[in-house]
């Protein structure tokens, strides 16, 4: 890293990996966890086949998540 910090460009997918990775005190899990259901990893295979969630479903399973998390936010 550079010591006068002008390289910060260089590090910005990294800090956004690590804060979205991160297990919260709070809510348990991630924030990657609750706004997609699943572990966020580095590489992979993007030509893996699997089932694909209605967009419904999707988003009423993220609102539940949102509003658990904010009722988890709160009690802290």
């Amino acid at each position: 890293m550079d010591h006068r910090q002008k390289n910060w460009l260089e590090w910005l997918a990294l800090a956004e990996f690590v804060v979205n990775n991160e297990v919260h005190t709070v809510m348990k899990i991630s924030p990657f966890m609750a706004n997609y259901k699943r572990e966020l990893r580095i590489g992979g295979d993007v030509k893996k086949k699997g089932k694909v969630e209605k967009a419904t479903e999707f988003v009423e399973r993220i609102k539940k998540v949102h509003k658990e998390a904010g009722v988890a936010l709160k009690k802290a």
